[in-house]
């Protein structure tokens, strides 16, 4: 996508058809075409279309399953903040996403830099992750580890 084009996508304005489908995908990625045409009261091909135009315009990411770390093997799940050395953000983003089991990363402002949502087998396998991977990397300062005891999944809700 070019510059132009990506400029151009961030300023797309979505419509209440377009509102209403992404509500569905939401709620169920797996929906199909047919299911989502019929439910927003348009064609197959009309669905499809829209549905192609927010991909490659980048409003929907991607589809992915909503996963039970726990039930999943992971029992241990925390958010850890980083601190990091200024202008080493790019560098140090490209080291974090190479570590396992490292669901989201978001770069933040305040009194951290970067804030990191993280999943392991175990505590033990967690203290691995963060004192000796995430603490050796290249510019980052310093850590805080801050478990998570109990998750509670929400499906977000675009407004009307």
């Amino acid at each position: 996508m070019t510059a132009e084009q990506m400029a151009g996508a961030e300023q797309r304005v979505l419509d209440r058809v377009d509102r209403a489908i992404l509500r569905l995908l939401q709620q169920d990625g797996r929906a199909s075409i047919r299911s989502v045409a019929e439910r927003v009261h348009v064609s197959r091909a009309n669905a499809y279309a829209r549905i192609a135009r927010m991909v490659d315009d980048g409003v929907i990411r991607g589809f992915t399953a909503r996963v039970d770390h726990e039930r999943a093997g992971h029992g241990a799940s925390a958010y850890v903040t980083l601190k990091v050395v200024q202008n080493s953000w790019r560098q140090v983003r490209t080291a974090l996403l190479e570590l396992p089991g490292v669901e989201h990363i978001a770069l933040v402002g305040g009194e951290y830099d970067v804030l990191m949502l993280v999943h392991t087998v175990d505590n033990r396998a967690l203290r691995d992750l963060v004192l000796n991977k995430i603490q050796s990397i290249p510019g980052v300062l310093g850590t805080q580890t801050l478990l998570v005891f109990e998750e509670t999944d929400r499906i977000p809700v675009l407004p009307d």
